[in-house]
């Protein structure tokens, strides 16, 4: 450990002037009732935590400055034992606060202005056939059940159900707080390596399923001309006999400019699935509204959060080794059965940290 680095590194406090200064930027905000109240809120909320850190580490720092000093003068043995005792404790949390700090300045670097929104799920079976679909529906369960513990609605705005129970395809809406900024690294190609039901021999397969996470669109954020919209009714699809509607319920929608198809058979009332289908409609044109911006400004972040991850493998689910691969940061999980059922927290969070961290050394070696 360099301490000396770190002295330097640390020599200042200059998240404390933020602090004051926020806080009175906060006071006045509510004497006149300004609407970016919350948004200084947020900034005040990381500056103090940023701070409170920066004069823990700096207290440790000159904590350990005195002990190596009184270690290199005491006569008393076991005193002496003692304070380099205490040279280990605060070296081990001189780094870990080195770490936190880190940790935090990377998730304000990387902070993402939908972070805080609901999310479009949209998950497609990919290679291996009724496998693959049955993968989708297993990935799909993943998801719904992460958002039941964090307390999200999860709601099917389109689904093609096969005959096995698997997905051809779901779309689903996730709502809540923070559902984009937990889920948007769960993006691309996902493959699982696992003997099916079906396969007597004991045979391994291997299937796909791809997963594209859309942050929710507002109204604001994308303005739709009626006139570059086809609208088409028809009557929902179904398993038959009492599940075939037998009304026009069911609506596809096509974007005319850019060929963008959408569809919704989910309700028997057909304006329920416009509404819904309209929703999927803006969150995609958000998103490639999102790439092309971020193209323009050569802004390799957002591109590697968007679409050319999309297309890539991201991660394998080995079953006969209980192991998940995450190929983007080279991290491996052993509890496959537990993260299928959905606690991917500590998972999503180490992806999280390990692609961030990455950029953030791509940055510095420009």
């Amino acid at each position: 450990m360099d301490i000396e680095s770190l002295k330097k590194k640390y020599k200042d406090n200059t998240a404390q002037a933020k602090v004051v200064e926020l806080e009175e930027q906060m006071k006045k905000g509510f004497e006149s009732g300004d609407r970016n109240v919350g948004d200084i809120g947020a900034d005040l909320a990381y500056y103090s935590e940023l701070s409170l850190k920066t004069s823990d580490i700096q207290k440790a720092l000159s904590d350990l400055e005195n002990t190596k000093e009184m270690v290199k003068n005491e006569q008393d043995l076991e005193l002496k034992e003692m304070a380099s005792e205490e040279i280990v404790n605060l070296e081990e949390k001189i780094g870990i606060l080195d770490n936190e700090i880190k940790k935090l300045l990377i998730s304000r670097k990387f902070v993402d202005e939908n972070d805080n929104r609901s999310a479009i799920l949209e998950i497609r079976a990919g290679a291996g056939g009724d496998e693959a679909a049955l993968f989708a529906a297993d990935l799909f369960r993943m998801y719904k059940n992460y958002a039941t513990a964090n307390g999200w609605n999860i709601g099917i705005i389109d689904s093609n159900v096969t005959e096995g129970g698997g997905y051809k395809e779901v779309i689903a809406h996730i709502e809540g707080k923070n559902v984009f900024k937990n889920l948007k690294y769960e993006s691309g190609v996902h493959r699982v390596q696992r003997v099916p039901t079906t396969e007597s021999s004991g045979r391994i397969h291997t299937s796909t399923a791809s997963v594209a996470i859309l942050p929710e669109a507002k109204d604001v954020d994308i303005v739709i001309d009626p006139a570059d919209l086809r609208i088409d009714v028809m009557r929902a699809s179904g398993a038959g006999g009492q599940c075939v509607n037998r009304t026009d319920s069911a609506v596809r929608i096509t974007h005319l400019p850019t060929g963008i198809v959408v569809s919704c058979q989910e309700t028997k009332h057909q304006q329920q699935n416009k509404e819904k289908a309209m929703a999927i409609l803006r969150s995609r044109l958000y998103d490639l509204k999102r790439q092309e911006e971020a193209e323009k400004r050569a802004d390799m972040r957002l591109s590697q959060i968007g679409s050319s991850m999309r297309a890539e493998k991201i991660r394998t689910y080995n079953f006969p080794q209980n192991r998940i691969t995450d190929h983007r940061v080279k991290l491996s999980w052993h509890n496959l059965e537990s993260i299928l059922n959905g606690n991917i927290q500590e998972m999503i969070d180490d992806i999280r940290d390990g692609i961030q961290s990455e950029l953030l050394a791509q940055e510095d070696e420009s």
